[in-house]
């Protein structure tokens, strides 16, 4: 096996290998090591030693070097580079090679035997089984993130983790059931101190300003009472109660009560100025959107003319005109009406005792149901068996046959089955072999992947025909699940953390630099990205149509965050935009530029790496532990970023890294610290020239856009790992590789239709196959030896 690398490229090869191939006997150390050799210079460099067969850290180092090609990182900056052609030869040639020696000794990979279900797979779960939402914020901890994803290192299940999915499986259970409650139950929601609520909140009546809408599930037919908190300064008074205002409260949309708020006769005593802000309602048992909100005053002047800001909630800054929500208290049930008729009772109990069905045996049906969701599985009598004793004891304690549902119900929802992910070698099959997965672990990987969520019964049933195992039936199951609204799971739970747009709820710009941002601008922000991705992959179109778009989504707020006019209320729309408007794509996105932001600036550094980390995929390695902060380098403040940042650069340890992060990022300086475009900074024209690795420089971002679709490629490869790190719940190996190449070549076939990674992904060794334990493994399925 012989691979021959243009000269140029091959010196940079040489620092990579050096490590690998020292003391290797069949590998000629002058030739590459020093790379003065006549045939090195001519490009005849015979690296067939790295390559030999079953050499697994060689082939790790050379994917290494493939990366570094692919991305024109190699040679360094400053050194003899090759031609683009030379540049797609030498990676033709290595990807043929590599892709070679992973056919002939494949390796799936290998997955934790038990993986626990994370926070929002957990929420959707229950959902899904019960036709219950919860708000699995209140009810259990954040997963940590491992690989850019949080369903990485969920192996482990500590003692107090375990007492929180005891307490939630209780509480759910109690709550799907309608089990009577011995004391009213309270719920206290807290709105966010730094959301302004003088203009129309989404979802709630037209005429209506501020206020908030939530999700709630009563628990049984009855009178609850909902208490009303008003925001305050540091004062305590009431901010904005200067004239009389009207509260609504609405179940569904529809008013069920009107309180007035009316400023106290002491204007500097609020003590009791919201004390009675409380309303006794009939609500029926089960979930509801309850609002509450305050009726629009269109004769307001203060609120319309007299404030320079959209955002309206610093006391000192822009402070408000108008009353605002701080916080909901919904007590009860009151005069209990009974459980009523609610989606969580109709599944829970969908068999009820009578003169044809004794207890224990409309109980035995309801479990086998649940079960059968809940397990992911086709259940057996065994299996049932179980969990019938939950029943028969609560129900022998007191003849409830509803109480005996609830602690069955219970019992399935701490259940190892339930709380995990189980993969499991076949007892047939030789350690450190790879082998096919059955219907059950594709039916689970393809909906979790998918939908965050359990199985349907349409996967169930192929369970059953055992025909999952046939790459064209996980095709067309995905093609299926991907238009269910379920698949919404991809852009709020995967495309979130891939683009951390769950880093937003921390991002706080400095209030003297950016006083007109407030959390509903942050929501905006993140909302617009969402609905772009969520577009194509409803439309199921190109994933390039990410990087550049004619399109974007918009309510007033945020486009007049962006100056773009003619664009009102509270509703996203998708709207055209113009060039010269600076939108569209993902890099124009004021989501996208604030997390790669400071406080109080722009940062070059933090923009180019994102880029390289997340669409390029090719971040550049760790700082060194001994590098200054830019804040700590002898450089005036007043300086333009860029000539601040060229200062950092003349540290030799910092500039290999630097060169590659620093152009990508300058390309986005026109935008600010919150996605506004700007032409001047203090004063001085932005200077928004940039460069990716290997290319000439351009201007701006629609040069950097341009860069990265001509060789789409980059940005296809790295969504595509993206994806599948997420699927498998696993950080990818470099045997990974060509599986990913695969799915790239095959989905550049049609268009890079989004449909076409995903189906790439479920047909892919890595998702269909799995590698057996080596020796001895512990309890997660981790091979100890």
């Amino acid at each position: 096996m012989k691979l021959f690398l243009p000269s140029a490229i091959a010196a940079g090869v040489c620092s990579l290998v050096a490590p690998v191939m020292a003391g290797r006997d069949t590998f000629v150390a002058g030739h590459c090591l020093e790379c003065h050799d006549n045939d090195v210079q001519k490009g005849g460099l015979n690296f067939e030693s790295l390559l030999d067969k079953g050499k697994e850290g060689e082939v790790d180092t050379w994917e290494r070097i493939l990366r570094q090609i692919d991305a024109r990182q190699m040679p360094p900056l400053g050194k003899d580079r090759p031609g683009e052609e030379e540049y797609s030869n030498a990676a033709a040639s290595l990807t043929g090679e590599l892709d070679a020696i992973v056919q002939e000794s494949p390796n799936p990979g290998r997955t934790d035997s038990l993986r626990r279900l994370t926070r929002t797979e957990y929420g959707n779960a229950i959902r899904d089984l019960l036709g219950l939402d919860v708000d699995v914020k209140e009810l259990l901890p954040a997963d940590e993130a491992s690989d850019g994803f949080d369903n990485v290192t969920v192996g482990e299940l500590s003692p107090s983790l375990l007492d929180r999915y005891l307490s939630a499986a209780q509480k759910i259970s109690r709550l799907a059931v309608g089990i009577p409650l011995s004391q009213p139950d309270s719920r206290t929601i807290r709105i966010r101190p730094d959301i302004t609520q003088e203009h129309h909140i989404e979802g709630l009546p037209l005429g209506t300003r501020g206020g908030t809408l939530v999700s709630h599930t009563f628990p049984r037919d009855g009178d609850y009472e909902v208490r009303i908190f008003l925001t305050r300064d540091r004062n305590e008074l009431i901010e904005g109660l200067t004239r009389p205002h009207q509260m609504e409260i609405l179940l569904g949309g529809v008013p069920v009560a009107e309180l007035d708020v009316k400023p106290p006769r002491n204007r500097k005593d609020h003590t009791r100025a919201d004390a009675n802000l409380k309303a006794r309602i009939r609500a029926t048992a089960g979930p509801v959107e309850l609002g509450v909100t305050f009726r629009e005053d269109h004769n307001s002047l203060a609120e319309t003319l007299r404030q320079p800001y959209e955002s309206q909630f610093n006391f000192h800054r822009h402070p408000r005109v108008s009353p605002a929500i701080y916080q909901i208290t919904i007590t009860g049930p009151f005069d209990d009406q009974g459980p009523g008729d609610t989606p969580s009772r109709r599944r829970v109990l969908a068999f009820s005792p009578g003169e044809t069905r004794s207890p224990v045996e409309a109980a035995r049906q309801n479990v086998k149901a649940l079960l059968r969701l809940a397990w992911r599985r086709p259940v057996t009598g065994e299996d049932v068996e179980r969990i019938l004793p939950f029943f028969e004891t609560a129900f022998e304690s007191d003849g409830d046959f509803e109480a005996g549902m609830e602690s069955a119900l219970s019992a399935i929802l701490v259940s190892r089955e339930f709380l995990f992910r189980t993969e499991s070698d076949p007892d047939d099959v030789a350690p450190q072999t790879p082998y096919a997965l059955g219907a059950e672990d594709l039916a689970s990987r393809l909906s979790f992947f998918l939908w965050s969520s359990l199985p349907d019964e349409t996967l169930i049933s192929a369970v059953e025909q055992d025909v999952l195992t046939d790459p064209k039936q996980l095709v067309s199951q995905a093609r299926r699940m991907l238009q269910d609204s379920r698949a919404g799971a991809l852009v709020q739970n995967f495309v979130d953390q891939w683009l951390y747009l769950r880093n937003l709820d921390s991002i706080t710009p400095d209030g003297r630099l950016y006083p007109d941002f407030d959390h509903n601008l942050r929501e905006a922000m993140r909302k617009e990205t969402e609905l772009l991705i969520s577009d194509v992959i409803r439309e199921d179109r190109s994933v390039l149509d990410l990087l550049k778009s004619d399109r974007t989504w918009l309510n007033e707020r945020l486009a007049k965050h962006y100056g773009i006019p003619h664009v009102y209320g509270s509703r996203f729309r998708g709207v055209r935009v113009a060039p010269e408007s600076n939108r569209g794509g993902l890099l124009r996105h004021a989501s996208i530029l604030t997390v790669t932001s400071y406080a109080t600036r722009t940062s070059p550094v933090i923009r180019g790496n994102w880029i390289l980390e997340n669409l390029l995929g090719t971040p550049p390695p760790p700082p060194p532990p001994d590098i200054p902060a830019l804040e700590d380098v002898a450089v005036s403040a007043d300086l333009p970023i860029r000539e601040r940042l060229a200062a950092h650069r003349e540290k030799a340890a910092c500039a290999s890294c630097h060169n590659l992060m620093d152009p990508i990022g300058f390309a986005l300086e026109n935008y600010d610290a919150i996605g506004r475009w700007r032409e001047f900074e203090n004063g001085t024209p932005v200077d928004a020239t940039g460069a990716l690795p290997g290319s000439v420089s351009f201007t701006g971002v629609a040069g950097l856009e341009k860069g990265m679709v001509e060789r789409p490629e980059r940005f296809v490869r790295t969504l595509t790992e993206k994806l599948l790190i997420y699927a498998l719940g696993r950080g990818l190996e470099p045997t990974d590789a060509a599986a990913v190449r695969k799915i790239v070549r095959d989905a550049s076939e049609t268009g890079c239709r989004f449909s076409d990674l995903v189906s790439g992904i479920v047909t892919s060794e890595p998702f269909r196959m799995r590698m057996s334990a080596g020796g001895e493994v512990d309890e997660h399925g981790r091979d100890e030896l």
